[in-house]
């Protein structure tokens, strides 16, 4: 019986963060194809609305651009990770400011993380939207300071990297860490499976 051939995937995304989660769960994309789309939130949308529907357009975009080199089961794959403070949607922070303005809004408070995710194909689209409760421990001026004199915060949903330096601000976390940082490992994982695509397995273990 002949072997089934294995989807390429493309990956809507420049993150740095997600490639190395999707190595961790043994996906290597074939191309990265950054999708450009207009990111402001519409009038009245909640953060949840909000990620999902720049997850598929974000799909949409990198599909329709790659379209003439793409097979009928070849896959792209887009992921939107958004911080919420209440109803409100938290910036993707292009100024100390600015990231100061979240931070101070989420010291001492727990904020929701929502990341979705689509993988989609020339005939199918599943998609998954994770929601994390994040909670903060109060922060003091000099915390915040701090932090943002080392630049972490720059590009970063809500201010903030949770693998980085960030990580000693976070008091409890309840759901999906690796949503947090910006893919939900195990709900993409499926994705994934479930439209054809078969991670690597082996792992080397480490000599002793």
């Amino acid at each position: 019986m002949p072997q089934q051939t294995q989807p390429n995937l493309i990956l809507a995304s420049a993150s740095p963060r997600r490639l190395d989660l999707l190595a961790q769960i043994g996906v290597v994309p074939d191309r990265v194809a950054p999708a450009h789309i207009d990111e402001s939130p519409l009038t009245g949308e909640m953060p949840a609305q909000y990620a999902l529907r720049m997850a598929r357009e974000k799909a949409e975009a990198a599909f329709n651009s790659e379209f003439a080199t793409l097979g009928p089961a070849d896959l792209v794959l887009a992921a939107d990770t958004v911080v919420a403070c209440g109803r409100r949607i938290l910036p993707k922070a292009e100024s100390e400011d600015q990231a100061k303005h979240c931070l101070a809004l989420l010291s001492g408070r727990a904020h929701r993380v929502y990341s979705a995710v689509v993988v989609r194909n020339a005939d199918r689209s599943s998609e998954r939207n994770v929601m994390t409760r994040v909670r903060f421990a109060r922060l003091s001026s000099s915390d915040i300071q701090t932090y943002l004199e080392g630049g972490e915060w720059q590009g970063k949903a809500g201010g903030y990297a949770i693998q980085g330096h960030a990580a000693a601000f976070v008091a409890a976390i309840n759901g999906s860490y690796s949503a947090v940082v910006g893919l939900p490992l195990f709900e993409t994982y499926r994705l994934l499976v479930g439209l054809g695509y078969r991670p690597a397995t082996t792992v080397k273990a480490d000599p002793k």
